[in-house]
């Protein structure tokens, strides 16, 4: 059954995937995760620029999410979306009509029949969802609505301190919730605020139907922590952390007298790869103190494999190049158009900035490395 789950979410894909709101980012080519979080920034920094402006973050949580999926409304979305009669019937019989029973110890519940939600695993699941919620877009240029599969994230860009606009889009995502029978988990629906004006007035608390949203000061945002300042030295020491943890496990297998290229394999997959995730949004941005406690923990795994190590720069060189190149070759990409190319066809037009932080953020960054020539060691 699996197999055939993989078969439909390649068909299902490759149907409906012209037809998506631009800012759903889960289940589509040349878009990951990174792509989200440095559109959102961009969106945020951009617009910070100005001066009188600020930022509110809204990270939203729904409560059972792929649980609470109505066969018979995905069906007509699906429909709406050119998916075929054929492949709509069959995925309303796969959602309908479901055995289930709980297990607790060595007892077991009574089987009940379920024909709401999607089952848990499933590999169809989170693309059935992103479809299920294709429709909640923002009707507002100054609100912009992102999603990954279930993470929702609505970002309110408020100058002259009018966040009607942004207040209106979250009154209407509680009644499309509504409607849709999804349902707002006010608990873990959180509010970040980017502000960096002198003297800010305080703000009013955001309200979601009868409940107030608790304001924070960091949020980890599809897997990158953001600080409401912007900076990323929690984020970087969460990194160090964590590959500091793994760095034990290369220094037992230098006690096993592994073959080097053993040792460099298991570097690059299980420690390099925590101190380059998502590498292409906070690099540039990140000071030169936290810059250098990651290259010591390369430094350190230089010493116990004994050979030389890629450095953070140049990875980050390679993946933001990487990165870009796939947008720049994807028109459909929300971030391609700020990629464009000067007259000469030969390099692209600077994104303008006013502040540091806008300028090493990944758009202006990427722009830049892609204008310099490369120089091949």
């Amino acid at each position: 059954m699996k197999s055939f789950e993989r078969l439909m979410l390649s068909h299902i894909k490759d149907i409906t995937d012209p037809h998506l709101d631009p800012l759903q980012f889960a289940y589509r080519s040349n878009r990951s995760v990174d792509d989200a979080v440095n559109l959102a920034l961009h969106f945020i920094l951009q617009h910070l620029d100005s001066p009188g402006s600020y930022a509110r973050i809204l990270f939203v949580d729904f409560s059972s999410a792929f649980n609470t999926i109505i066969p018979a409304l995905l069906q007509d979305k699906l429909s709406q979306l050119n998916v075929p009669d054929s492949t709509c019937r069959w995925i309303t019989d796969f959602l309908s009509d479901r055995k289930q029973h709980v297990k607790l110890g060595k007892t077991i519940s009574a089987p009940r029949t379920i024909s709401t939600g999607s089952p848990q695993g499933c590999v169809l699941s989170p693309l059935l969802f992103s479809l299920y919620t294709n429709s909640c877009t923002s009707s507002h240029q100054s609100v912009k609505l992102l999603k990954f599969a279930d993470d929702t994230t609505i970002i309110g860009l408020i100058a002259d301190g009018d966040e009607s606009d942004y207040r209106w889009e979250t009154d209407r995502l509680v009644s499309w919730c509504s409607q849709n029978n999804l349902e707002l988990n006010a608990l873990k629906t959180v509010e970040m605020i980017a502000d960096f004006r002198k003297n800010p007035a305080p703000l009013t608390p955001l309200t979601l139907g009868d409940s107030t949203v608790s304001s924070v000061e960091y949020f980890c945002f599809l897997g990158t922590i953001i600080t409401q300042d912007l900076k990323w030295e929690l984020n970087i020491s969460s990194l160090i952390k964590k590959a500091q943890q793994r760095m034990y496990f290369l220094r037992q297998l230098r006690k096993f007298s592994l073959p080097t290229k053993m040792m460099v394999n298991f570097y690059s997959s299980i420690i390099q790869s925590i101190l380059c995730s998502s590498i292409t949004i906070w690099y540039a941005a990140a000071t030169a103190k936290d810059k250098a406690r990651l290259q010591r923990i390369i430094h350190s795994a230089e010493k116990v494999i004994g050979c030389n190590l890629p450095s953070l720069q140049d990875l980050y060189a390679s993946r933001i190049l990487r990165r870009a190149g796939k947008i720049v070759a994807d028109p459909s990409h929300p971030g391609h158009k700020l990629f464009q190319s000067l007259p000469s066809g030969r390099r692209f037009r600077s994104i303008r900035t006013r502040t540091s932080r806008h300028k090493n953020s990944f758009f202006p960054s990427a722009t830049i490395h892609m204008n310099t020539p490369q120089v091949t060691h």
